[in-house]
């Protein structure tokens, strides 16, 4: 969702149907894959505004509703460290999304709220596996200490882990959910 007035009306529901709000997880996500100069303007106004104003629009929502000890979880990428070629653009959204995050945790400490960073590595999940060969796919999990690709469970026992009240003291952290690529 990267228009306020949906972001708006979507926060008001749950506020109405729950009284508040107790987490958030960002987890909307597209991925291109161009060299920067081959990006058009098109091509980054549509990545950042869904992953990065989709966001800040909801983190916005949710610093004004959430709960005291709340929890917001963004979800970035480990190739922010990479520096692979072609995710020019789709790094530079997700390390936006990070510092969003990170100046967010301070903002909200005050409330025993937190604020995190799942960043995923290579997982066998749609957006990443499409259009990439096999070969693409296989040399990317031959990276992780694995051996194999990250699959959905990885992630989303992280962010339980994130979502849970024995997290209090852990907030304002960039989490790489990656098999030790990095």
């Amino acid at each position: 969702m990267s228009l306020a007035a949906e972001v708006t009306r979507l926060f008001s529901e749950v506020k109405r149907a729950f009284g508040g709000l107790d987490i958030l997880v960002n987890n909307a996500g597209v991925i291109l894959y161009k060299t920067i100069a081959e990006t058009s303007d098109e091509d980054f106004d549509r990545i950042f505004t869904l992953n990065v104003k989709g966001t800040f629009l909801a983190c916005r929502e949710a610093a004004r509703m959430l709960r005291s000890g709340g929890r917001i979880i963004n979800f970035s990428s480990s190739t922010t460290a990479i520096m692979l070629p072609t995710y020019g653009v789709f790094c530079a959204k997700k390390g936006a999304v990070e510092q969003l995050s990170h100046i967010l945790a301070k903002e909200l400490g005050s409330k025993e709220i937190t604020v995190n960073v799942v960043s995923p590595g290579a997982t066998d999940a749609e957006l990443f596996t499409t259009g990439k060969r096999k070969a693409q796919i296989d040399r990317m999990a031959a990276m992780t200490a694995y051996g194999r690709l990250g699959q959905p469970e990885d992630l989303s026992d992280v962010v339980v882990f994130l979502a849970s009240k024995e997290v209090r003291w852990i907030t304002g952290q960039n989490i790489c959910v990656n098999g030790g690529v990095i």
